[in-house]
Parts: C-alpha cells; sequence; structure tokens
C-alpha cells in the first residue's frame, strides 16, 4: 500500500476529483493549506495599500491506495491539476509514501481491506 499526499492549487480541486472519479477512486480526504515554494508568495492591493502575502493558499489531498493503483492514481492527479499543456510554477506536488496498515475502525479490517 502507498499514501499519497498531494498538494495543488484550489481551482484544479474539482478537475482533480473528477479524474480520480474516472478510474473509480472515490475515497479521499481534503485540507486546506498554505505554503510557500518557488513561487515565494505574491503581493495585493487591499484599500490601496499593497500587501505582500507570503504563504499562498493550496489544497492537501490524501489518499491511501493499493499499489496496483498507485501509477494510475499519479497520473490522473498530474494531468488534471496541470495548468496548461507544459504546467506553470505552482501547480503543486505529489508525495508518495510507504503506507504499512490501515485499519477499519467499524470491522477492524486491517491491510488492503480496509481501504
Amino acid at each position: 500500500m502507498k499514501y499519497i499526499i498531494a498538494i495543488i492549487q484550489p481551482s484544479r480541486l474539482e478537475a482533480v476529483k473528477e479524474a480520480l472519479s474516472r478510474i473509480e477512486l472515490f475515497r479521499m480526504t481534503i485540507s486546506d493549506a498554505q505554503g510557500v515554494g518557488r513561487q515565494r508568495g505574491h503581493t495585493e492591493v487591499y484599500r490601496g495599500n499593497e500587501y505582500q502575502i507570503s504563504f499562498v493558499r493550496k489544497v492537501k489531498i490524501e489518499i491511501a491506495v493499493d499499489d496496483k493503483f498507485l501509477e494510475s492514481t499519479i497520473a490522473a492527479i498530474s494531468d488534471a491539476a496541470r495548468t496548461g499543456a507544459e504546467g506553470k510554477i505552482g501547480d503543486g506536488k505529489i508525495f508518495v509514501l510507504p503506507c504499512e496498515d490501515a485499519v477499519r475502525i467499524r470491522t477492524r479490517e486491517r491491510g488492503v481491506d480496509a481501504l
């Protein structure tokens, strides 16, 4: 099993969700996140004053998958989260971590059966 963490632009969330549903992956956790990377923030003007925004708003998607679904999940997320044909700085990142075990609390099923 693998644990996938994807950090994407909020505007791409619906497209990613639809791409994942096309590969029949419906279970995920979504969180609002803020961070700074190569974009290094941006400036905004509010009531005539300019402010430096250090942290950029992002969305964090967390998914646990069986190993056989790993590549299709990564492809679906990266294709849907990319802006434009070649993408832009700030489109996001996908992290893949090993997932040792999972337990469904209700039935106590373990491993892939718990997913």
